[in-house]
């Protein structure tokens, strides 16, 4: 162990990834897509994959109102929420009006054009509002059911709406006459479009067609069946290239996207289908369900933005069709994470889904792993070579992947051996042929990676080596020795056993927890081993003697999971109590704690190079860290060293005899010793300078001298001139030129100590009258005795 390690002092927030679309509405506008959660508008950028802004997030204790939809033009947002009241926020995210929204229930969708705000509700209205006075001008009534689609015409006075009974209606907006009844749907039309010649639009359904309109004709000009239910469609510009096909621009073409998860462009004049998506990342709906809720277009940069029923957004670009960019709008709990690929390029995250998530570090752009047919439950990257990712998954394998060039993530292998979910898998630290799976069906497999040049096209499923019957319970973590000889497994029986790792014969037990063990460690470094459970505790266990070496206590909850850090000199641990806390082993004592979590922290992966580390859990953020001691140790340094100079600077000041400055500086230092001297010497001067000093302060330093004065008073010694400046600042808190904060306290700490010091000065007073007035009753007697 390196004598001269540093050890970690403090951890501090990289950045911070939580869920920010959680389904209902999303536009995009230029390089920002406004996606909607449960309360707040969250503006994400595409270029960086980061979260800018949110409109609405709920301030601390400010009670939430969910948002029902949103509407926006990019300098305004309108939304409508579950208490009855439509609010319109500025482009900074500041609420500038909130009204009600009269509908006889919930708004299913807005429109915003200039000032004019479109609201269809679920009590088959739709309500026009002027944006100037918030004033509801016409009600339109001829839909039936929830008004799903509304839709302003781009150049005409007029509006588009459709509910539950198939028809579109346009509106006429100056007098809000209903013009015409578009009739050719069987099932609830999902959405409209217009095209690029302003003289038609397009609508959809669930009726698996797509119609095409001329605008005031009611009779539809074709239909098109396409066989699936579809939520949306996209206009297609004039002009446009897909893979192996160019675009007419006397044609009319649209975008489709629907439970197939599929996008299929279709030129819709001479009906026929152009183009059909072959690399599509989104995976079949089950039946009668939804895979794709809105397709998006982007003109700026030629894309179409995929929307899926799992909250994930895929762009592809239009030309190539190649998937640019996905993002995770919600990833539910977070169980595991892993760092691969060279130098920490990616970082694999498991959640509550049969697909892995695998992240770009920098962009945090993600591409989702397929293959599993279960939830991912753990994973475990290759000490030896980082490309290589094992997942364990609730459907009783383990997959092997290898990153591709840094871009492509390929299944080499799968292990289907187990009989129960795999909650663990661990590589050798010096061998990337052989690792380690922990089940649920209470057994340990060690299984050997077969050597194949081509194995980064070829699939191979693994044979397994060994296996043994290792517990009573379900196995929760399995860890790997630094020197390949030795495996421990926890168990929720209470007990970690300690295996040889070539014939996994058992070596020993270790036990002390009085509850399930939830992970173990090898120290780095020595032969020890650390294991956290759900009894609140951190052991450290001697390998050598099975004897426990020191026990760690701070959570109040289980303890999810423990890394050693700094060459096994501390230990870093995640609790269900969502709190991080950092241990040093020498003495025991808690580092620091890292509190940003709001539900129970299962994942925990720490940077080989120790430089930072990512934690997931229940709320589903991802939290990045990185290590800020150096940073801290030298904002310290530079605090001392400027603390120095003002001490120094205040001394001179003193010196100097330039007592405002001074009792400036001492009040910005908060020194009410050095406060009080300066006081003194004011005072000595002649008690009418003390008013004009106080005078001269700022509010705020007013208020920092009251404080102090009130500290002085709580001494007989001092109260003198405490009382003076209490005086003086009550009497200028009754002109108005001194507004402190809290009043009521500050009446509450003066009063006993005042009243306490004025009964004693009267009782001074009383004894020093009684003592005058007993030396003039023994005058006369004095002078007769002299006669």
């Amino acid at each position: 162990m390196s004598s001269n390690t540093k050890l970690k002092e403090a951890y501090d927030i990289e950045s911070k990834h939580g869920a920010f679309y959680t389904g209902g509405n999303i536009q995009w506008l230029e390089d920002t897509l406004y996606c909607q959660t449960h309360n707040a508008v969250n503006l994400l950028n595409i270029e960086t994959g980061t979260v800018t802004q949110s409109i609405g997030e709920p301030k601390e204790n400010e009670e939430i109102d969910a948002i029902q939809t949103f509407t926006t033009d990019g300098n305004r947002f309108v939304s409508s929420h579950k208490s009855g009241l439509l609010k319109l926020w500025n482009q900074s995210g500041t609420l500038e009006k909130m009204w009600k929204y009269i509908h006889k229930g919930p708004i299913a969708k807005l429109c915003l054009k200039l000032n004019i705000l479109a609201s269809g509700g679920s009590d088959s209205t739709v309500r026009i509002w002027d944006m100037q006075y918030q004033t509801c001008f016409l009600a339109l009534k001829g839909c039936q059911g929830v008004i799903n689609v509304v839709e302003f015409h781009s150049e005409e006075n007029s509006l588009f709406a459709s509910g539950d009974d198939g028809k579109i209606n346009q509106y006429e907006l100056k007098k809000g006459e209903l013009i015409n009844v578009y009739e050719a749907h069987f099932s609830k039309v999902t959405a409209i479009v217009f095209t690029h010649d302003k003289n038609h639009f397009v609508s959809c359904g669930r009726d698996k067609v797509l119609v095409l309109w001329e605008f005031n004709k009611k009779t539809p000009l074709k239909t098109t069946a396409i066989y699936e239910a579809i939520e949306t469609i996209v206009g297609l510009p004039a002009k446009f290239k897909l893979p192996d096909f160019k675009s007419s621009s006397e044609e009319i073409y649209v975008a489709s996207a629907g439970e197939n998860g599929v996008v299929r462009v279709w030129a819709l004049k001479n009906p026929r289908q152009v183009y059909a998506q072959s690399n599509s990342l989104v995976s079949k709906a089950t039946e009668g369900g939804l895979a794709v809720t809105h397709l998006i277009y982007n003109q700026k940069f030629k894309s179409l933005a995929i929307v899926t029923v799992e909250h994930n957004i895929v762009i592809h670009h239009l030309k190539s069709f190649v998937c640019l960019k996905q993002f995770i709008g919600f990833s539910d709990d977070i169980l595991d994470i892993a760092f691969l690929g060279k130098h920490d390029s990616h970082f694999a995250v498991a959640t509550n889904s049969k697909d892995i998530k695998l992240y770009t570090n920098n962009s945090m752009s993600c591409q989702l792993l397929k293959g599993h047919e279960d939830f991912v439950l753990a994973l475990a990257v290759c000490p030896q070579d980082r490309d290589l990712l094992l997942s364990a998954s609730k459907d009783n394998s383990v997959r092997l992947w290898k990153l591709i060039a840094g871009v492509q993530m390929d299944c080499l292998a799968t292990a289907k051996k187990h009989t129960g979910s795999v909650g663990s898998v661990s590589f050798f630290q010096n061998f990337a042929t052989n690792f380690i799976s922990a089940s649920h069906d209470t057994c340990l497999k060690l299984w050997t990676i077969q050597e194949n040049k081509q194995r980064s096209t070829v699939k191979v499923t693994l044979n397994c080596k060994q296996t043994v019957v290792a517990h009573q319970k379900d196995i929760n973590s399995v860890s790997v020795s630094p020197n390949d000889k030795m495996v421990a497994s926890a168990s929720q029986d209470k007990t970690v056993k300690l295996w040889t790792s070539d014939s996994l014969e058992l070596i020993g037990m270790l036990k002390g927890h009085k509850r399930g063990v939830w992970s173990v460690r090898f120290s780095p470094v020595d032969q020890v081993v650390v294991t956290s459970s759900a009894d609140c505790t951190i052991k450290l266990w001697s390998v050598a003697n099975l004897s426990c070496l020191k026990t760690f206590e701070g959570h109040e909850s289980s303890v999810l999971k423990a890394e050693f850090l700094s060459h096994g000199l501390q230990i870093l641990s995640a609790g269900a109590d969502g709190l991080l806390k950092l241990f040093n082993i020498k003495n025991s004592e808690c580092q620091c704690t890292m509190d940003q979590h709001e539900g129970r922290v299962w994942a925990l992966a720490v940077k080989p190079d120790e430089s930072g580390f990512i934690s997931g859990g229940s709320d589903s953020y991802l939290i990045k860290w990185k290590d800020v001691t150096e940073e801290r140790k030298q904002q310290r340094q530079k605090e001392l060293e400027e603390l120095a100079l003002e001490e120094q600077k205040l001394s001179n000041y003193i010196q100097s005899d330039k007592l405002l400055k001074a009792l400036k500086l001492a009040l910005k230092l908060e020194r009410p010793f050095q406060t009080l001297k300066i006081v003194e010497r004011i005072i000595k001067r002649g008690e009418s300078g003390l008013p004009d000093t106080i005078e001269s302060l700022r509010n705020d330093q007013k208020e920092s001298l009251l404080n102090c004065a009130l500290n002085w008073n709580m001494n007989s010694k001092n109260c003198h001139p405490a009382q003076l400046v209490i005086n003086i600042l009550m009497g200028q808190l009754q002109t108005g030129d001194f507004r402190p904060v809290g009043f009521s306290n500050i009446m509450e700490t003066a009063l006993p100590y005042t009243e306490r010091h004025f009964k004693r000065l009267t009782q001074m007073m009383q004894d020093i009258n009684l003592v005058s007035y007993s030396i003039n009753c023994m005058q006369p007697h004095s002078k007769s005795v002299q006669m």
